[in-house]
Parts: structure tokens; C-alpha cells; sequence
């Protein structure tokens, strides 16, 4: 059975930025690390967005440490872009990211030389399994979309976020868009420019901001969304920790009509939904926009969730309390792709030491 120092899951923002810090200090990608990723291509969870997200439409792309991404056109498909970038950015690192291998357990190890033995499976069936002193998932959330349930059951189309393929796909149905996060603003945007009829169902009135989104006003959001996270809780949805950042666009369609809530949803019908106020709409689609939860089913063998439903972690954001040696990136107040940078760097330099130690002790 292989051993690896440290084995790193996910080739998004955050694995990427752990990936080069752990090379950075001297270890070998394929050698002393192992990066594992999901997909077929570079781009993490990017590599599945629809082509109408063009670059202009997202929220910013911080740079992978070491690395610029450059002028981006603003009319490409955001996918294009960062499947681009990563790719460059593994091949200039040397990162020699295997893919597509999906890590499905990571279990504890009997070896006093390892604390975990991570197994990984390729779409065509194979498995392989290593050793390694410490593990640090970048899964994000894009493999696990939430949708809330409500009674009754409704006879048409749903989809999810993750589903969505082309607003054209849509034209001569009527869509609800459930959710009151960017995603579902976009959709709506995204689906009125094509022509289709739609409605919006959010569960608490829209909460746009208006105020600046400054550096201070990102750290607060960062110190309350870390607050949940060293208490075990869940994280807090996007929309729910930032708002919606109302511009001039976004203040217009409001004005018009578009982003205009009609509440929440009391239950599913046949044809449609019953809203709380005691109104029913018929619609052909829905389309639930409603956020994701973190992917972390490949570390159920550890038992690292709270008993508050998340993950207790330490001062750091990085280190799982109950698990030592493992680390999370991209989770809490490293979703960002800024905070997924900085966590990124954290989670390596702490996985060095936590080696550092367990090779100290075997020796």
C-alpha cells in the first residue's frame, strides 16, 4: 500500500492552493503528496458551469498563490476561463493532479506510520488505496445541492442549480426560481433575457445590500460565518452571511418587476406550488436554486460531525478538532476563492507539522 506524507482531495481554488505551498516547501507532488480530483479536467466545480455564465457575470476570481490569472474577456464562458487557468496553473506548479480518481472513504489507519488510509476509485472501476499522515479536503459543495422539502409533490420538471444547462432550453415554459441567493438572481436575469416566463419564491424577502463591499465589511462576514464554524455549526448559506449586492441592473429589474419575491412556498402541488400568502401558481419547471451543503460523505468513517450538524473546527479554520491531521479547505469561511487561498497555505504549513510530529514519534 502506498504511502504518501500528505494527500490532498480536490483540484479547485483551495486544493490547488495547498497543493503549491505543500511543493513550495519542498515536497514532491507524486512522491511526498498526492492531489487527487473528481473531474475529467482541470476547473474544480467551474468545469460544470453553463455557457451563459460568462466570465463578467461572476462574483471575482482571486489568484491561485504564485500565479495571475490576466486579462480575462468578460463575454467568455466563466467555465472556459477557469478550466484555462487551473490547468496552466497545475502544469507551471507541477502538480501532477491524478484525475479523474473520486476519493470514497478516508478511514482511519492501524499503521502507527499513518493516520489515514484514503481510497479512491476511477469511473472505469479500478480502486487504489494509500496511506497518508494527514489528509486535506477541498471538496466544496458543488456535489451536494440542497433541495428543502415541502408536502405534496409536483408532476413537472425539477432541477437543481448543478442541472441547469441553457435558459433556451426553457423558452415556452414557465419556470419558479426557489432560492435567495446570486444564483437564483441569475437565473431569473438569465431566463427574462431569453424570452421565458418565470416566477420567484424565496423563503425570507430578498436581502439586497447596498452598503460598500469593502475589505472590513468581508472580514465581518468571514468573523461570523468562522463563529458557526468553531461552535460545530453549519455554515451559513452565501446570501445569508453577504446579501445581495443591489446595483443599478439589479435596482432595475427589481423597479420592473423581475426580482420581485413572491414569498415562500406552503407546499407542492400537481400543476405548480401553494404559497404561504394562500396563492397558487401553475408552472412547468422548478428550478431549485437553493445552495448546497459541504460534500464531506468520504469522511463519514472518521465521525467528524458535530452533534450541532457541522464540523467543529479549531481557531485555525482549517483543522478538524475530533480528527487530527485532517483539514478542511474551502469550508466555512474559506468557501471563497480569496478565503480558500489563504486557508489553503494554513492547511499545508499545518499538515507539515502535524507529519513533522508523527515522524518524530515513529522515530
Amino acid at each position: 500500500m502506498p504511502h504518501r506524507r500528505v494527500i490532498v482531495i480536490g483540484a479547485g481554488q483551495a486544493g490547488l492552493s495547498a497543493a503549491h505551498f505543500l511543493a513550495r516547501s519542498g515536497l514532491v507532488a507524486g512522491v511526498d503528496f498526492e492531489v487527487f480530483d473528481a473531474n475529467p479536467t482541470p476547473g474544480g466545480a467551474w468545469s460544470h458551469r453553463w455557457d451563459a455564465l460568462t466570465f463578467g457575470l461572476v462574483n471575482g476570481l482571486h489568484d491561485l498563490p504564485g500565479s495571475s490569472l490576466g486579462p480575462a474577456d468578460p463575454h467568455e464562458s466563466a467555465r472556459e476561463v477557469v478550466k484555462r487557468y487551473y490547468g496552466r496553473y497545475e502544469d507551471e506548479q507541477g502538480l501532477a493532479v491524478e484525475r479523474p480518481w473520486r476519493v470514497r472513504s478516508v478511514t482511519p489507519s492501524a499503521e502507527s506510520s499513518a493516520r489515514f488510509e484514503v481510497t479512491v476509485e476511477h469511473p472505469d472501476g479500478r480502486t487504489r488505496v494509500f496511506r497518508a499522515g494527514a489528509v486535506i479536503s477541498g471538496t466544496g459543495t458543488w456535489d451536494h445541492p440542497y433541495v428543502p422539502w415541502y408536502p405534496g409533490a409536483f408532476g413537472g420538471r425539477q432541477l437543481t442549480t448543478r442541472d441547469f444547462t441553457e435558459p433556451e432550453d426553457f423558452v415556452g415554459k414557465r419556470v419558479l426560481v426557489v432560492g435567495g441567493g446570486i444564483s437564483a438572481v441569475q437565473f431569473l436575469q438569465l431566463l427574462d433575457d431569453a424570452g421565458v416566463s418565470t416566477v420567484w419564491s424565496t423563503r425570507t424577502p430578498p436581502r439586497w445590500h447596498d452598503g460598500p463591499f469593502d475589505p472590513m465589511w468581508g472580514l465581518d462576514v468571514e468573523n461570523r460565518v468562522a463563529a458557526r464554524t468553531r461552535a460545530g455549526l453549519r455554515p451559513l448559506s452565501v446570501v445569508a452571511a453577504t446579501g445581495l449586492r443591489l446595483t443599478p441592473e439589479l435596482r432595475g429589474a427589481v423597479d420592473r418587476g423581475l426580482l420581485v419575491s413572491r414569498g415562500p412556498i406552503e407546499a407542492l402541488t400537481d400543476d405548480g406550488v401553494d404559497f404561504a400568502d394562500g396563492s397558487h401558481e401553475s408552472v412547468d419547471v422548478i428550478l431549485w436554486a437553493t445552495g448546497f451543503r459541504a460534500a464531506l460523505s468520504h469522511l463519514a468513517p472518521l465521525g467528524i460531525r458535530d452533534r450541532a450538524g457541522g464540523v467543529l473546527m479549531a481557531d485555525d479554520d482549517v483543522s478538524v478538532v475530533v480528527a487530527p491531521g485532517l483539514f478542511l479547505v474551502g469550508y466555512g469561511r474559506s468557501a471563497s476563492t480569496l478565503g480558500a487561498t489563504r486557508a489553503g497555505r494554513r492547511a499545508a504549513r499545518a499538515a507539515i507539522a502535524a507529519t513533522e510530529d508523527a515522524m518524530s514519534a515513529t522515530g
